[in-house]
């Protein structure tokens, strides 16, 4: 009887032991347990070691802080002006409140899906077509403004939300594709006649600076030329000056004048001109030189 007894104390003690060990909860980092004691809510569990009551407490719902990534499919909408195209997005939120996210909502998921396709189709209704391709930051801004509004009873923030694809029609891609094709031959045409132009006003630039240089040039050859001359004549009649003084110096009678000049009157005949007037004194001086020679015969 008595190791009966003693077997179910160590039976009992067993037990126990287990309630214990399997009621310690370890909560690891970025996450949070929501603790229900007797049905109701208790309280949240945050980071470090727990011990809950057996059969009474009760773990309703592990959450994780981390930031998640919703990639939503598809969702068609239409534009003001009746166009109706697909467009999907991704959400980026962070549960914040752990006991708002238990309760607050039946699936938080679906409801945030829901309302990114209503509010998305709301925002795309306001807006044209080409209005919808190029405001895509607008889009995001607004619609996480709405999400972050309409969860925060639920106790989820709303980080990010960014439109992936927008696709439109067919027929629209196939316009669309023309026109971009069209202004690009349009762009090249611009540049390809800027080119042209900017070539012909290099060239002719260039040929102008070359009239400009070869006028500046001429100019200076001028100017040289002119340069030259003036110091030859000024030096033919620095020489001519310097003869007439040795000369002068030298004593120099009238005879030795008229001889000079008859040297020069024969230099004259030598030339192409056909009419030659001899002066006085030379015409007697060439008589005299005559008579001398016909003495000398």
């Amino acid at each position: 009887m008595e190791i009966f007894q003693i077997i179910i104390i160590f039976a009992v003690i067993a037990i126990l032991i287990w309630l214990l060990v399997s009621n310690i909860r370890i909560v690891p980092q970025a996450r949070a347990y929501v603790v229900e004691r007797l049905g109701a809510y208790h309280g949240t569990w945050q980071v470090g070691l727990h011990f809950k009551i057996p059969l009474i407490d009760k773990i309703s719902r592990k959450v994780s802080l981390k930031e998640k990534v919703i990639d939503f499919p598809p969702q068609p909408v239409i534009t003001k002006d009746n166009v109706t195209m697909e467009i999907d997005t991704v959400v980026y939120f962070q549960i914040t409140d752990p006991k708002l996210y238990t309760y607050g909502v039946e699936s938080p998921m679906d409801a945030i899906e829901n309302l990114t396709a209503t509010t998305l189709r709301n925002i795309i209704g306001e807006l044209e077509l080409d209005e919808s391709l190029t405001s895509r930051e607008h889009i995001n801004t607004k619609i996480r403004m709405v999400l972050d509004e309409a969860t925060d009873p639920w106790g989820i923030k709303i980080n990010r939300v960014e439109v992936k694809n927008i696709t439109p029609p067919k027929d629209i891609q196939v316009a669309m594709e023309k026109q971009m094709r069209a202004e690009r031959e349009r762009r090249e045409a611009i540049l390809i006649a800027e080119g042209e132009k900017k070539s012909q006003v290099l060239i002719a630039e260039g040929q102008k600076e070359a009239a400009i240089l070869q006028a500046e040039a001429n100019k200076q050859t001028a100017i040289r030329e002119a340069e030259g001359q003036a110091e030859a004549i000024l030096m033919i009649n620095q020489a001519t000056a310097d003869g007439l003084k040795l000369i002068k110096e030298a004593g120099a009678d009238e005879a030795v004048i008229k001889l000079k000049s008859l040297e020069a009157f024969q230099k004259a005949a030598d030339g192409q001109a056909t009419k030659i007037i001899i002066p006085s004194e030379i015409q007697g001086l060439a008589g005299l030189a005559s008579s001398v020679k016909e003495l000398m015969k």
